[in-house]
This record gives C-alpha cells, sequence and structure tokens, in this order.
C-alpha cells in the first residue's frame, strides 16, 4: 500500500514521499524499511533519529529528519487501525463442521462457523456470522447477538445473554457459579443455587482465562465497550460499567458496582458491596475497601487518594530513621528534665 494511499484512509495529513510502499507496521525500534512506526508520546522523541522505519506517525511533522510524516491527532490510535490493513486474523470457513455438536433445538443464524468439537446446546439462540472456534461450549438456553467470537474452551454458560460483537479470548468462562455457600450449623457448607445470570452488552472483549460470575439472583452484567484483561475474577452480581477497562489479575468481590469509564490497574482488588463512580482511576496493586468518588485517582491497600499515596510510599522507606530521631530526641528531653 503506498502512503499517500494509507494516509487518506487514515484521515491523517501525508508530509513527505506519498509513492513510499508500505508493506506493515512495527514499533519504532523494530520497524524496518517499506513500515510505519508512530510517535505517542513526546519524551521518546530522541528516538526517532534511531529508527529504520519509512514513516511515522506524529502530531506535527519533524523538523531535521528524513523520514515521512502521517500527521495525526491520535498516533496511537490510527496506528491501531493501521494494523488491520496488513493483518486480518484467519477465519474458519462458514457452516457446521461435522465434528461439531449443534442441538436440533439450537437456532443458528446465516453465515455462521461452528469448529470441530464446539457444542451448542438445547435451546440456544446464535446470531449472524458468530464463530465458534474448537471446543467452544454454548449451554442451554444462551442467547447471542450477531458477530459473536469464541476461542477455543470459552464458556457461556446457561440462559446468560451476550450481546453483538462480543469477543471471548481463550478460557473465558461467562456465568460460571457465584461463589456462594451458607455455613450450617455444624461448620459444614451449603451450596447456594446461583440462579441468576451473566450479561455482556455489545462490543465487550473479555481476554483469556477471566471468569465472569452469574448472580445468586438476578443478574451480573457488563456493560457496552468494557474491556476486560486476562484472569480477571468478576464476581456475582457485579456491574461493570460502559467502557471500563479492567487490566489483569484484578478481582471484583459480589456486588461491587463500576460506573462508567473506570480504569483498574492490574491486581486492583474490590470488597465489594461498594461503588467505583464514572471516571475514576485505581491503580495497580490497590485495595478498594468502599466508594470511589467520581474522577477521583486512588492508590495502595487499603486505597486512599494518589497523591496522598505517594508523598506516604515515599516517606516510607525513611520511617526506621525518623524513629530513631524520635527515640534521641525523647532520650534529650528525659535528661533536660532530671536536670
Amino acid at each position: 500500500m503506498k502512503l499517500c494511499e494509507l494516509a487518506d484512509r487514515l484521515g491523517c495529513r501525508l508530509e513527505g514521499d506519498a509513492a513510499i510502499e508500505i508493506t506493515g507496521v512495527a514499533g519504532m525500534e523494530r520497524a524496518g524499511p517499506g513500515e510505519l512506526t508512530f510517535l505517542a508520546n513526546p519524551k521518546y522523541a530522541h528516538k526517532v533519529k534511531h529508527t529504520r522505519a519509512a514513516a511515522i506517525l506524529v502530531t506535527e511533522p519533524i523538523a531535521g529528519m528524513d523520514i515521512s510524516c502521517v500527521v495525526s491527532d491520535n498516533p496511537y490510535l490510527d496506528f491501531a487501525r493501521a494494523l488491520s490493513f496488513f493483518y486480518t486474523p484467519p477465519c474458519p470457513p462458514r457452516g457446521i463442521h461435522r465434528l461439531a455438536s449443534v442441538a436440533a433445538t439450537a437456532v443458528v443464524g446465516e453465515g455462521c462457523s461452528i469448529g470441530p468439537f464446539a457444542v451448542v446446546g438445547e435451546h440456544v439462540r446464535l446470531g449472524r456470522n458468530a464463530v465458534l472456534h474448537p471446543h467452544a461450549v454454548i449451554y442451554e438456553g444462551a442467547e447471542i447477538g450477531d458477530d459473536f467470537l469464541a476461542h477455543s474452551h470459552a464458556a457461556v454458560r446457561e440462559f446468560c445473554r451476550i450481546g453483538n460483537r462480543v469477543t471471548l479470548q481463550n478460557g473465558v468462562v461467562v456465568g460460571g457459579d457465584g461463589f456462594g455457600f451458607a455455613k450450617r450449623a455444624d461448620g459444614t457448607h451449603f451450596k447456594i443455587v446461583q440462579s441468576g445470570v451473566t450479561v455482556l452488552e455489545d462490543d465487550v472483549e473479555v481476554q483469556s482465562l477471566t471468569s465472569v460470575d452469574r448472580a445468586t439472583v438476578g443478574e451480573t452484567r457488563i456493560r457496552r465497550g468494557a474491556k476486560i484483561d486476562s484472569l480477571v475474577q468478576i464476581g456475582h452480581a457485579c456491574q461493570v460499567g460502559e467502557d471500563n477497562i479492567i487490566c489483569a489479575q484484578t478481582g471484583l468481590a459480589g456486588s461491587t458496582v463500576l460506573e462508567k469509564n473506570v480504569l483498574l490497574a492490574g491486581q486492583v482488588g474490590s470488597s465489594g458491596h461498594l461503588t467505583v463512580h464514572e471516571g475514576a482511576v485505581v491503580y495497580a496493586q490497590s485495595g478498594i475497601g468502599g466508594d470511589v468518588a467520581p474522577a477521583s485517582r486512588i492508590s495502595g491497600s487499603p486505597a486512599f487518594a494518589a497523591s496522598e499515596w505517594l508523598r506516604a510510599i515515599t516517606a516510607f522507606p525513611k520511617l526506621p530513621d525518623i524513629l530513631k530521631s524520635l527515640r534521641d530526641m525523647k532520650k534529650r528531653l528525659e535528661q533536660l528534665e532530671k536536670k
């Protein structure tokens, strides 16, 4: 693809050689001749002079450099868009493989691809253009919209509901039992039936080996556009808001509510029955023990305002010296009092 064509498809302005042939995209340090790279953070601008890329996505042209510039308001986003021009994941052939198991009562939409050893249970409704890779399993009564993609070993449990354009990566479990037990008088545990469902709205993506539990009663709901990373646990009756980003190894205890545009970094934990309000950011390894205010940034365990946490963590290594100084001061005061 010529650089001028690529810039046109991205809706960006081109500064440089329009006739360059672009064969792919790559990061700045790995890009070679014929490839497009990007500069999203100005602090890495010094690396541009070392790149071998043929062209670069930038917010403004780079002076004094022999490299063609594709000027973009959002270089990282346009780099991601450009990737799709050069890489298309393999798509299995349409139809139901002879080794797949599809119940007679299931309703399968047009254009679906159901791979070998995939299972579609009784009374399932599967929308158009769904792709089930080998060993994906859809339990009885599940309802799934159009353009669904389930990679190998993903499972959608009974009666769960999934919207359009939802992607489940390998090993995802949607609607597994919530962790609910009642203690008997003798100390043993009685399993509470998990009679609720899990609902995934449109444009949700869930990464590998993540579990989104069904509710005891009612529902667990992941709202439109939320993106959930690998190895995340969403407990029963949680509500994950629109356009949330939840990073790896995060765990949400039951009935956690995340409002719109919340970001939880890696290894965040929530104690449950609380609300993280719209636009909040929770930094990595934080423990959330109560409600989080809108648009706030918190960190630590237990988590509190990130700006205060930074001051506290800076002081923490100095505590032994501070304690020693206090003890010395106390001794001197005691000596003065004796005199």
